[in-house]
């Protein structure tokens, strides 16, 4: 984390113009629990079979930048999704919205800067194959397929109650797709074979969509301090969760299926050194924020 934390300091360049790069700054940095830089380094440990200290240096580079992409991307997302024409937040990693702060315009144009380094960052490197490969897994993640897509389902369900179906597709799509990449980008920039690449799609589409069920109960349970963001907005704005829909103590069942999924599936097909992605299953579980 500390290495990621100085490569997204060392990228997020203050000078840009008319407080641009401070927005980005903000939005970014001193804030959020990493969990997708975290995804990246550790299935890129499994596929290696090795710590990430012991990678090799062009591989070492690869996760760093992949990592600190995701991390782009997921930040970009938030300052889209908080604006008021989205969902209207004004709290976010225990401090005020991008847009709160710098402007609705400011904010807009931080989040569409963020988007475009996170691609710069994958494609200026020397593997150059590696880096197309990459981005084009992180595109597809973003785009109207997975987290855009899952955006737009999310702002048309308002109101409506949808079948656990139509909620898993949802999710999937909007905070699953980003969560999944990661796992994937580490795995491809670690040199994964193909068993253990599917072998951590699997450990990464249930981790994804778990990480969902917990933000849902989080939402009832956690209050605004502890959460970082407003909590219990989602019952407020009439928005179909796996809580409205299971209830508590159903989605919290749902969530322990689901990470049990996730170990498993790094049993199936045994990955090695996996012990960390295990451990971030289980704080996915468990954690309060």
């Amino acid at each position: 984390m500390a290495e990621v934390e100085r490569a997204l300091d060392a990228a997020l360049a203050p000078q840009a113009p008319a407080a641009l790069g401070l927005a980005m700054r903000y939005a970014v940095l001193d804030g959020g629990k990493r969990l997708r830089p975290l995804l990246v380094w550790a299935a890129a440990e499994a596929a290696a079979g090795a710590p990430a200290a012991a990678l090799a240096s062009a591989t070492h580079t690869a996760v760093l930048r992949a990592a600190c992409a995701v991390e782009l991307i997921h930040a970009y997302s938030l300052v889209h999704d908080d604006l008021p024409c989205m969902d209207n937040d004004v709290l976010r990693r225990g401090k005020p919205t991008v847009h709160v702060q710098y402007g609705e315009a400011t904010a807009l144009l931080a989040g569409d800067a963020l988007q475009v380094l996170a691609f710069e960052l994958l494609l200026e490197q020397p593997d150059a194959a590696l880096g197309a490969a990459l981005a084009l897994q992180l595109a597809r993640a973003a785009g109207h397929l997975g987290m855009a897509g899952g955006q737009a389902i999310d702002l048309a369900s308002v109101g409506r109650r949808l079948s656990l179906a139509e909620l898993e597709d949802m999710h999937r799509r909007k905070t699953g797709a980003l969560l999944l990449a990661s796992v994937q980008m580490g795995a491809l920039a670690g040199g994964a074979d193909a068993a253990a690449l599917a072998a951590l799609t699997r450990y990464g589409q249930a981790l994804g969509l778990a990480f969902q069920v917990i933000d849902d109960v989080l939402d009832v349970v956690a209050d605004s301090g502890i959460l970082g963001k407003t909590a219990g907005k989602d019952a407020a704005a009439d928005k179909p969760t796996f809580v409205s829909l299971m209830g508590l103590n159903g989605a919290r069942q749902y969530a322990h299926d689901l990470l049990a999924q996730a170990h498993a599936a790094l049993h199936e097909r045994p990955v090695a050194a996996a012990q960390t992605l295990h451990d971030l299953a289980d704080w996915v579980l468990h954690r309060s924020h």
